[in-house]
C-alpha cells in the first residue's frame, strides 16, 4: 500500500536533520551556507528567472495547480481504497517534504546564521525616556531637512517616481552602500509589485520574500513614501537576512546613506514612526507634546500614510499577526513579530558606534 517513490519525503527529513545541526553550530551555518552556498543561489536566481518582467510567484502557483491536478488524475486512475490511501499518504508526505527541503535549501537555513547585529558588534538595548526623546528630536530634524529637498510646500507627498525606476534606484543603492555594513552580500535581487493590487494588504502583508522564487513582493497600494523603505527591507531579506528587525535596520542604513533625498526621507520617516510608537507606549502625554513639535509637512505625510493604511483593512489582522508570529518563532526568531520594533534600538546603537 505504501510502496512507491519517497524521494521528497526523505530529502525533507534530511534537511530537517541538517537544520538541527545548523541550530547548534551557527558559525558553521554562517560560513558554509550563508556566506558560501546561498550567494551562489542568489546569483543564479538573479541572472535567470528574476529577469522575467512579471512576478514569478505566478509560475509557482501555476505549478502547484498542475501538481494538484495530476494528483487528482492519478487518484482517479487507481483502483482500490487501500492503494488510493497509500498513494494519498505518499503524495502528502512527498509534497510536504519538497516544500520543507526547497525552503531550507533556497533560503531557510539563513535563520540559523549568526545574527547580523552580532556580526556588526551592535548591542541593542531598550531606550529610556530621555534617550528616546533625544533620538526622536534628531530624527525629526533630519527628516525636516530632507523633506525640503523633495517638496518646497507642506502638502502631503503622494506622488513619486514610477515603480520600475524606484526599484532600480533602491537596488543600485543596496549595491553601493552595503559596504558600510561590512557585509559580503552579492547579487541583484528583485522586488516586484504583486497584483491584484490590495490583495497582500487584505492578507495583512505589506511585503514578503518568497524563497521558492527568490523574489520579494510588495503591494502596489502602499503609500508612495512607504515604498522605498519597504523595497529596501524586502531586498535585505533577499540577501539572506531573516530577522525582521535586522531587515528594517539594513533598509534604514541603506536609505539613510543614499544620495537620493526620497530614499533618505523614506528611511527616516519609517524610523520616526517606530520611535513615536515607542514613545506612545511609554507616555501618551509625552507623545502628544512631541507630536505638536512636528513640522506641518511631516505631519501631513504621516496623516496621508495613515489614511492610505485605513483605506484597505486586513480581513483578519489578528490572525495574520499570530500566524506570522508563530512562523518566525518556529524559525528561531524569539521576538516573533515584535522583532519589527527593534529598529529604534538598532539605530541608536549604530549612531553611537559611528560617534565613537
Amino acid at each position: 500500500m505504501l510502496r512507491g517513490n519517497w524521494t521528497w519525503t526523505i530529502l525533507g527529513l534530511i534537511s530537517l536533520l541538517v537544520r538541527h545541526f545548523a541550530v547548534k553550530y551557527p558559525e558553521k551555518t554562517e560560513e558554509i551556507y550563508s556566506r558560501s552556498f546561498f550567494p551562489g543561489i542568489r546569483n543564479i536566481i538573479d541572472k535567470t528567472v528574476s529577469q522575467l518582467p512579471f512576478a514569478t510567484v505566478y509560475i509557482f502557483v501555476a505549478a502547484v495547480i498542475v501538481v494538484i491536478a495530476y494528483f487528482i488524475y492519478k487518484f482517479i486512475q487507481i483502483q482500490g481504497w487501500k492503494y488510493r490511501l497509500g498513494f494519498s499518504i505518499r503524495s502528502l508526505f512527498n509534497g510536504l517534504g519538497a516544500l520543507v527541503f526547497l525552503f531550507l535549501i533556497l533560503w531557510g537555513f539563513n535563520y540559523q546564521r549568526i545574527p547580523i547585529f552580532q556580526q556588526l558588534e551592535l548591542k541593542p538595548v531598550p531606550l529610556n525616556e530621555t534617550q528616546l526623546i533625544q533620538e526622536l528630536e534628531l530624527t525629526r530634524n533630519i527628516s525636516n531637512q530632507l523633506r525640503f529637498n523633495i517638496s518646497a510646500d507642506t502638502l502631503a507627498i503622494e506622488e513619486i517616481m514610477e515603480y520600475p525606476d524606484l526599484e532600480k534606484l533602491v537596488r543600485a543603492n543596496m549595491r553601493e552602500n552595503l559596504y558600510i555594513l561590512g557585509l559580503n552580500f552579492t547579487g541583484e535581487p528583485r522586488t516586484k509589485q504583486f497584483y491584484p493590487a490590495g490583495f497582500m494588504r487584505r492578507m495583512g502583508i505589506l511585503g514578503i520574500y518568497f524563497p521558492y522564487t527568490g523574489e520579494s513582493y510588495i503591494d502596489p497600494t502602499l503609500h508612495p513614501l512607504e515604498k522605498p523603505f519597504t523595497i529596501a527591507h524586502e531586498m535585505a531579506h533577499s540577501y539572506g537576512v531573516t530577522d525582521e528587525g535586522e531587515a528594517n535596520f539594513i533598509a534604514w542604513v541603506i536609505c539613510s546613506n543614499s544620495d537620493d533625498a526620497l530614499l533618505q526621507y523614506s528611511g527616516q520617516l519609517r524610523l520616526l514612526r517606530y520611535q513615536m510608537n515607542d514613545l506612545y507606549r511609554m507616555s501618551k502625554e509625552l507623545y502628544s507634546h512631541f507630536y505638536k513639535t512636528l513640522p506641518a509637512g511631516i505631519k501631513n505625510d504621516l496623516l496621508s500614510i495613515q489614511k492610505a493604511q485605513q483605506a484597505i483593512k486586513p480581513i483578519n489582522l489578528e490572525l495574520s499577526r499570530k500566524s506570522n508570529d508563530l512562523f518566525l518563532k518556529t524559525q528561531g526568531v524569539k521576538a516573533g513579530v515584535n522583532s519589527y520594533q527593534q529598529l529604534p534600538m538598532l539605530a541608536f546603537a549604530w549612531r553611537n558606534r559611528l560617534n565613537e
